[in-house]
């Protein structure tokens, strides 16, 4: 059973996650999240100290999960006898998609993502670097190894090109609908022809 502690603290953060994800970062205020939690504006200070420090929570709890997930999927992957690009792929890909399907939030959180990406939070950007460019980083130096026909530029290129055809999948706005699939198969469907576009794209000349 969850502690009062830590059900306040949810509250809170799932409050806010969902209210960010409608209004925006700056659209949302901290009364509308105490009150959507069902609590006062002392509970938000005690246990997270800001506005600023509420947002940067509202991403931590959700990418440090996701993060941990991708490095171990890339490890096991970087330990295989034969080191594949669908599998470093898979190890960066597989992850989020399953994090943007996860039904406690999933979707509302991919629309937060959404906000940061459009908005013009320099100290939300700032964290979110500091944080997790680490391990993008990672992740960069396991292609580079495998593709070593691209410079660096041109790596980070076609990288930016598949972020950013994961996070259109992620935001399940494509136009291959659902008919005859559960969401489960639709998001596996997703996950392989992602892969396959993005290798095909990674390895071209």
């Amino acid at each position: 059973m969850n502690s009062p502690h830590f059900s306040t603290k949810q509250r809170i953060l799932d409050s806010a996650e969902a209210l960010f994800a409608r209004h925006g970062f700056a659209g949302a205020s901290l009364r509308q999240v105490t009150a959507a939690a069902k609590v006062n504006l002392a509970a938000v200070n005690y246990h997270f100290g800001s506005k600023e420090n509420l947002i940067n929570e509202v991403f931590r709890r959700r990418l440090d999960v996701l993060n941990s997930e991708r490095l171990q999927a890339l490890s096991a992957a970087l330990a295989a006898p034969e080191v594949r690009l669908e599998d470093v792929l898979a190890a960066f890909i597989r992850p989020a998609l399953a994090m943007a399907q996860d039904e406690h939030g999933g979707a509302g959180f991919v629309r937060v993502l959404a906000r940061a990406y459009a908005e013009h939070n320099t100290q939300l950007r700032k964290f979110l670097h500091d944080n997790y460019s680490p391990t993008l980083k990672q992740f960069a130096a396991a292609f580079a190894r495998l593709l070593p026909h691209l410079d660096k530029q041109e790596l980070y290129w076609r990288l930016d090109i598949v972020s950013g055809a994961l996070t259109y999948a992620m935001a399940d706005f494509g136009l291959i609908k659902r008919r005859g699939t559960t969401p489960q198969q639709h998001q596996e469907l997703a996950v392989q022809h992602l892969i396959k576009f993005a290798a095909a794209g990674l390895r071209a000349p």
